[in-house]
């Protein structure tokens, strides 16, 4: 028995252990949850679909694979060329937890701005696509 199992086991009655549940809400963040795959590979499988299904989930992977590179990479650099305050700064957790915080505030952000950033970068796409 490995030592997780056991420490489940003596230290929660089984009916009190439930695992934690992702909070993303979009149907292309549960399919990349349940698959495993990345927003490129489910843009390359949407973009196979669409012949079959409409251009729906290949919009919807497209701006969400657009948002994310983008929103992203700019987080980073954000995060990189700013210093830590003098004050208020959350310590090793901050550190620690700062990944995740950025990965929801991609997620909004780019939830926010997808008829903006991405819906022109799409038309483009699908005009490429058809020459």
């Amino acid at each position: 028995m490995s030592a997780l199992s056991s420490l489940q086991s003596s230290s929660l009655p089984s009916s009190a252990y439930q695992p934690p549940m992702p909070s993303a809400t979009s149907p292309l963040s549960a399919a990349k949850r349940s698959s495993g795959l990345s927003n490129f590979e489910l843009l390359s499988q949407a973009s196979d679909a669409e012949t079959d299904t409409g251009e729906e989930p290949l919009k919807e992977a497209f701006s969400e694979f657009v948002g994310q590179t983008l929103f992203g990479s700019l987080l980073s650099t954000m995060r990189q060329s700013v210093g830590k305050p003098a004050y208020f700064h959350g310590g090793r957790t901050e550190e620690v937890f700062q990944q995740q915080m950025d990965q929801h505030l991609v997620e909004s952000i780019s939830e926010a701005s997808a008829e903006t950033v991405a819906e022109p970068m799409f038309e483009l796409f699908q005009m490429q696509r058809r020459a």
